[in-house]
């Protein structure tokens, strides 16, 4: 910046040769006096080192020399007067640059520094250079700091010291050096003043971390370049980025200040890179939590291994986030599934493993197990080449023996597969966008508390968030949208799946999940299902529904409460048992199921809402709360919302205990269930055993194992009319099904009775 140039402002005084009429000897103000005329001064033609000057004698303790014309001052403009004297007889005085400070007024500026450093004369002839800065701001190598009142200035110098000493003075110079404060006022400083040379070869990293020590608290400009950092570089300074930079994979680039996804952007000149690059930051760094993406889509062509993304740690127990922005999957050969087929054999006494394994080498970690008695999302945990051995996420069901499985390794735009253990990481606000390429989320082995929230999974090739693992423990889904690729496809012709857990304590809260095959497949117990709407519909007349959720403990101890369960409906079975045959073990239990909308169009009557299935035998259920629930079918009735499938096994009913299956509404539903239930028997007929008929109204069809009450409904009469009084005893369990009960009187008689059953024990 130089105003004389920009700005066209006058900053030189004339020479001394144009006259001494404007040149003071006081202050300089209009109406000082002048050095025209003076016997103190006078001008010399042809000076041997100045050409023109001025001869000035020193007859006064300071004898001043002004320029009366008005130097002009600007606010953030630094002017430097120079001025070039030598002594030429008599005493040698001391010389400096000074100045009048005048306000827009004409009116002096009182209270400032209006002098420079002063120069001793020491020797005849010799040629001394005086200079003073004079500025607005207080800053390094400024002498008078004038701030903003003054506008212009009266510039000269001053003559101290001894009297009686005579000196030449050239012309004096007044230049804007603004530029040399440049750096100062400017909020960054450039690698380039360090050093960098930004060929892509030279290790600038020591000119980097040089700029950043010298920014002081303002930014670092790294300019055009490509600028090869041979190891890692921390900046606690801003960076901005007009080149970029080359790292080996190990080496790190903190950007503490601005440690963002865009910033990564542009230091790398590549979004995938950059992102990877930032992720192994996100998990070096302690003093930020989160990778704001800040709204930016990353396009990919391949699987994102975070752990090699990382490259230094597999275990990680720090909160960390990613947030806000999109990944996306493009069209490649990269996201194919892996498939291998391998003969193996499998033991109930060893229940997580698969042993003899051929080509186990090929068999990637991660892949979903498929097989002869192979429950649903079983995959592979991990692998021992050496021993030919693999450990499975879940047992399996009926695989005792030696089969071939199929193994397939789908792949995941963020795979997390590879950490043996990640607690507390988070994926915020982000659109992981599959678009039918790629699968959304593998999580991590193990580990504790992994959140998605406030996601869309958008298009899944074949999964939405798969754990293989027990690194789903505590998992925590809140606020998702989960949209399927096979919106189109019939029901039972879909493939895909939300999201699978092994382990304990998940909390799926205020999800959406439209047309998947199921939307969740669930182990382990302990879990909270809130909120949640998912639908499985498809455009088939009396079409077939799929399970939406698929719990596969027996024991859950899980509640299922406030969700929107829509053209689908929950099967509960033990599939991922290795034993399946109950045995002393806790049996089917500890499921509380209410306050949901179950709802179905366009489907056969013999579609069901919630679905029991045991593949072993002597299961029964042993504390389930169905209560509070709305069942609505549109477009054709159902026969009941009940059944067991007994593919593989049916239930003992004769031990079940502990259901409440109350207060529910039916709407499009041929057969209301309750339990207990009352109904109402009229007999006609003296008779001294009534048969009552429980059929259809005990959930699953169940027995009348209890009478809960008798309550007659006015007199109950004998054959000539008298009222019987005394009490009639029961039988349970009567009939082929065993769903009857029998009131026995101790006389013939008739009338009406109010009668409540139960097809449970209660404790």
């Amino acid at each position: 910046m130089n105003k004389a140039i920009t700005d066209g402002l006058v900053l030189m005084p004339p020479a001394f040769a144009a006259g001494l009429n404007i040149w003071s000897s006081e202050d300089g103000v209009p109406g000082s006096a002048s050095y025209q005329g003076s016997p103190d001064a006078a001008l010399v033609p042809a000076d041997q080192d100045f050409g023109g000057c001025l001869e000035l004698s020193k007859t006064q303790v300071t004898q001043k020399l002004r320029y009366m014309g008005q130097t002009p001052l600007l606010p953030g403009c630094y002017l430097r007067v120079t001025a070039r004297v030598k002594a030429m007889s008599g005493n040698l005085p001391s010389v400096r640059i000074a100045a009048w400070a005048g306000d827009g007024s004409g009116a002096h500026v009182t209270g400032l520094v209006e002098t420079g450093p002063s120069v001793t004369l020491t020797a005849y002839g010799q040629v001394e250079t005086v200079t003073a800065i004079i500025g607005s701001g207080l800053r390094g190598g400024v002498d008078m700091v004038w701030g903003t009142a003054p506008i212009y200035a009266h510039v000269g110098l001053d003559l101290t010291g001894a009297n009686g000493g005579v000196v030449r003075i050239d012309d004096l110079v007044v230049e804007d050096v603004t530029s040399v404060f440049l750096r100062d006022m400017m909020d960054w400083v450039d690698i380039r003043d360090f050093g960098a040379i930004g060929d892509g070869v030279t290790d600038d990293r020591l000119a980097f971390e040089a700029a950043d020590l010298a920014a002081g608290g303002r930014g670092v400009l790294v300019s055009a370049g490509s600028y090869y950092l041979g190891d890692h570089v921390t900046f606690e300074s801003r960076v901005r980025f007009e080149g970029t930079v080359v790292m080996p994979a190990a080496a790190r680039l903190t950007l503490t200040r601005n440690f963002d996804l865009p910033s990564y952007i542009d230091a790398f000149g590549d979004e995938l890179e950059a992102f990877k690059r930032a992720l192994a930051v996100l998990f070096n760094y302690s003093d930020h939590d989160s990778l704001d993406m800040m709204g930016r889509r990353v396009d990919i062509d391949a699987p994102i291994d975070v752990q090699v993304a990382v490259g230094n740690k597999n275990t990680y127990a720090i909160r960390r986030v990613i947030r806000n922005g999109q990944i996306n999957a493009l069209p490649s050969a990269n996201w194919n599934t892996d498939v291998v087929t391998s003969q193996a054999t499998y033991s109930a006494g060893s229940p997580l493993q698969l042993t003899g394994v051929a080509n186990v080498a090929n068999i990637a970690i991660g892949s979903l197990v498929q097989g002869l008695g192979v429950g649903r999302e079983v995959y592979v945990r991990d692998k021992n080449v050496g021993a030919g051995t693999i450990t499975l996420s879940a047992p399996l069901f009926d695989a005792a023996g030696t089969q071939i499985y199929t193994f397939s390794r789908f792949k995941y735009l963020l795979d997390f597969s590879g950490f043996a253990s990640l607690t507390r990481f988070v994926l915020s606000d982000m659109d992981l966008s599959c678009n039918g390429e790629a699968s959304a989320v593998m999580l991590p082995t193990s580990g504790l508390i992994f959140q998605i929230r406030d996601c869309f999974i958008t298009t899944p090739r074949d999964r939405g968030i798969t754990s293989i693992g027990d690194g789903c423990q505590g998992l925590l889904i809140d606020r998702c949208q989960f949209l399927s690729n096979e919106q189109q496809a019939r029901a039972q012709d879909r493939t895909s799946i939300a999201l699978n857990v092994n382990a304990n304590d998940v909390k799926l809260r205020d999800n959406r999940a439209v047309r998947f095959a199921h939307f969740a497949v669930m182990g382990g117990g302990g879990h909270m299902i809130v909120n949640n709407h998912w639908f499985q519909d498809d455009n088939e007349p009396a079409g077939i529904r799929l399970a939406g959720l698929v719990l596969t403990s027996t024991n859950v101890k899980t509640t299922l409460n406030a969700n929107y369960i829509d053209n689908s409906f929950v099967e509960w079975t033990n599939e991922h048992d290795a034993a399946p045959d109950q045995s002393n073990e806790y049996s089917f239990g500890g499921l509380t199921v209410s306050g949901n909308i179950f709802t179905v169009n366009d489907v056969a009557p013999w579609f069901r809402w919630f679905v029991v299935k045991p593949v072993g035998a002597g299961h029964f259920i042993h504390g389930l709360n169905m209560s509070g629930n709305t069942f609505k079918a549109l477009n054709g009735d159902i026969d009941r919302v009940d059944y067991v499938d007994t593919t593989y096994a049916g239930l003992d009913m004769g031990r079940a205990r502990n259901i409440a299956v109350q207060g529910n509404s039916f709407t499009g539903v041929t057969q209301f269930i309750s339990n207990p239930v009352m109904l109402q028997f009229d007999e006609a007929t003296d008779l001294t055993t009534w048969g009552c008929d429980f059929a259809g109204y005990l959930p699953f069809d169940g027995r009348t194992r209890e009478v809960v009450s008798i309550v007659t409904e006015g007199a109950i009469r004998d054959a000539g009319g008298a009222v019987v009084s005394a009490m009639p005893y029961v039988q349970t369990e009567q009939g082929a099904n065993r769903d009857q009960v029998n009131v026995v009187w101790p006389v013939p008689c008739h009338g009406r009775i109010q009668l409540t059953a139960r097809m449970d024990k209660p404790i």
